[in-house]
């Protein structure tokens, strides 16, 4: 057994909230037993709360949308930079005591990208420095959450799409070991959507700030 969260849209800030809840886990890396722990964990999230429509979040989706919302693949497009996904820019973006932001790994693949040495040889990570914006470290999903949000809400059908679903889950996050998680940040999307705030948070990085968190 293990325990995950699972990301439901809320009608109050910060416009997302967790049920944690336990399931059968399949151990090993490939996709045929992450896709259990998915249908797994899906199970016992629609056996409290029934009729509900989840949508995993990651690579290891069995939906088409799933896997494009995967920070690996959903991409940017950035004058002056081209494309490229927001596990790229979130890791270029990092600011260290010690050395950053690694703006070349913008052009690096998403893996290269999270993998990269520096990110955990620079020292302490004391925020985030994306193109002419910096952002701080609270609250702790901030820069995070923007920057996927901005990067899902260029594309109109994919924000239709998830509004379909009523909660949102990534396999791959574990708690307690990361912060930041794409179906969390999914999730927030659709509640500030269903509030009828998303068009105002998504003017500027402080207006995501003010109507989301604050």
């Amino acid at each position: 057994m293990a325990r995950r969260p699972v990301f439901v849209p809320d009608s109050d800030k910060p416009y997302v909230s967790e049920v944690s809840l336990d399931f059968e886990y399949f151990p090993g890396s490939s996709i045929q037993q992450k896709q259990r722990s998915v249908a797994s964990l899906h199970a016992s999230y629609v056996a409290r709360f029934p009729s509900s429509r989840v949508l995993e979040v990651s690579s290891k989706s069995e939906r088409d949308l799933g896997v494009q919302l995967s920070a690996f693949n959903l991409m940017i497009e950035h004058p002056g930079r081209g494309s490229y996904s927001v596990e790229c820019a979130f890791q270029a973006s990092k600011v260290f005591s010690h050395g950053g932001p690694f703006v070349d790994l913008f052009d690096a693949s998403s893996r290269a990208a999270k993998t990269d040495r520096r990110l955990r040889a620079s020292g302490k990570l004391v925020g985030f420095k994306y193109f002419a914006h910096e952002f701080p470290l609270e609250p702790k999903t901030y820069f995070y959450d923007w920057l996927y949000a901005s990067a899902l809400c260029r594309d109109d059908k994919l924000v239709e799409q998830v509004m379909m679903f009523d909660a949102f889950t990534d396999i791959e996050h574990n708690p307690e070991r990361a912060i930041n998680c794409q179906a969390r940040t999914v999730a927030k999307v659709v509640g500030l959507a269903r509030a009828g705030l998303l068009e105002d948070a998504m003017q500027s990085p402080r207006a995501f700030l003010e109507l989301g968190y604050h």
